[in-house]
């Protein structure tokens, strides 16, 4: 019988039964918990009074650090690169009164100004000389991107003007990441990566956020609209994007080895409520291509399970995404159209991994009660967990919104099924 949370983990993403449920909360940035939730959380479980640190601000998303990961007996860890989503490094924490009225900690060089409104305007590198990058509302729990997208001039468009973020990785790089998995050395846990670079025209990451004068395409809808009307610089900018990434998946596998588990590969999403954002043709031609030469890299030359999330209904693109690489799905949002739990379970249980769909975020575990929200976890956890291939999280984030008791019902029922 396996005895550590790695053990489990690797048993449960071979396909292979695990001893129990293997449990994910904050690994990734679409698994994490938001900041008003974490702090409630370490009340409950009777842990240090201490301001949350927010390890992802786009989400707001707050630290799930060792004494919680403890509490919560989760299996799972993650890391990230030394500079947020706003290009700002995580370090020299400072405590920030949020608009709901908690205490967080902020890195050092997030520096932000307000809007005639009220509203908290983030700006890359935290450079307040340059036009904000992003907002949040006085009423809000996280920030939208501001799109900094100028006049389109297709005579000008270069692939490079989109590839300003994908650069090779430093030495500098490379030191930060080999200090960060010493800290998983010993742990027992599975850790996932964030090694950066890897996704392929990620909604989130379009607008660039981070960059203080982004060029090329970086409006949302005008990217949507260049994968049809300018699918030939769409494809140079993948293929040099995933070049650049293959030679940093060298030196990252170079430096780490397989002391990682899991790289998060994408978030982007392609599934909408009712549908998909692109015909499973379109998807096959543009993406496929370019996300099967990084994963083929990956399992060719490493231990490395590789990870793709996307939210919606995304049936028609399942074949798809295994038939790129990928050996994770995350998450299985189980209220869109076509998701049923043992439906896909039985037709795509033994060749993916389902990683998420422990309860349903927009339905009982939002506006549900603790009991609707223990069955439902109990269901999923009855389908899933069959012959390996779960591991248990929400669909989604767990927002700042939802009922904790609520919270609660989850923890209590996931510990009855382990």
């Amino acid at each position: 019988m396996p005895n550590t949370s790695r053990e489990n983990f690797l048993l449960t993403v071979n396909h292979r039964q695990p001893g129990r449920v293997v449990v994910d909360f904050g690994s990734a940035p679409v698994t994490g918990i938001h900041a008003v939730v974490v702090e409630k959380l370490r009340e409950y479980y009777g842990l240090e009074k201490k301001p949350v640190k927010i390890i992802e601000p786009y989400q707001m998303l707050g630290e799930v650090d060792e004494d919680l990961v403890r509490a919560m007996k989760v299996d799972v860890i993650g890391f990230g690169g030394e500079k947020n989503m706003f290009g700002i490094p995580n370090r020299d924490w400072k405590l920030h009164r949020t608009f709901w009225g908690q205490e967080v900690l902020l890195p050092g060089e997030f520096n932000y100004t307000f809007n005639e409104n009220g509203d908290m305007l983030i700006y890359p590198e935290g450079d307040t000389s340059v036009p904000p990058s992003a907002m949040m509302p006085k009423t809000g729990y996280f920030f939208d991107a501001i799109e900094r997208q100028g006049p389109v001039d297709d005579s000008t468009l270069k692939a490079e003007d989109n590839l300003e973020e994908f650069g090779r990785v430093t030495d500098r790089d490379l030191e930060f990441w080999e200090e960060q998995i010493k800290r998983a050395e010993g742990s027992g846990k599975a850790v996932v990566a964030n090694l950066g670079g890897t996704a392929l025209g990620d909604i989130a990451l379009v607008p660039a956020v981070q960059l203080k004068n982004p060029k090329g395409i970086r409006g949302v809808a005008e990217w949507y609209m260049s994968t049809l009307i300018r699918e030939d610089l769409v494809r140079e900018i993948f293929d040099r994007q995933t070049d650049i990434a293959v030679e940093n998946l060298k030196d990252f596998y170079r430096v780490l080895g397989n002391r990682i588990d899991v790289v998060y590969i994408c978030g982007a999403d392609f599934g909408t409520q009712n549908s998909t954002f692109c015909s499973p043709e379109a998807f096959d031609s543009l993406w496929v291509p370019y996300y099967k030469k990084m994963n083929d890299w990956i399992h060719q030359n490493t231990g490395w399970k590789t990870f793709k999330h996307s939210c919606g209904s995304v049936v028609s693109l399942l074949d798809l995404f295994i038939k790129a690489g990928f050996d994770i799905i995350n998450p299985v949002q189980i209220n869109a159209e076509g998701m049923d739990t043992a439906m896909l379970k039985h037709r795509f249980g033994d060749r993916i991994v389902f990683w998420g769909g422990g309860v349903d975020t927009q339905g009982a575990f939002a506006f549900g009660t603790p009991r609707q929200v223990k069955d439902q976890v109990k269901k999923q956890v009855g389908i899933l967990f069959e012959n390996g291939g779960f591991v248990f999280n929400t669909v989604h984030n767990i927002q700042a919104n939802v009922p904790f008791e609520n919270v609660v019902a989850m923890l209590e029922a996931g510990d009855e099924t382990r």
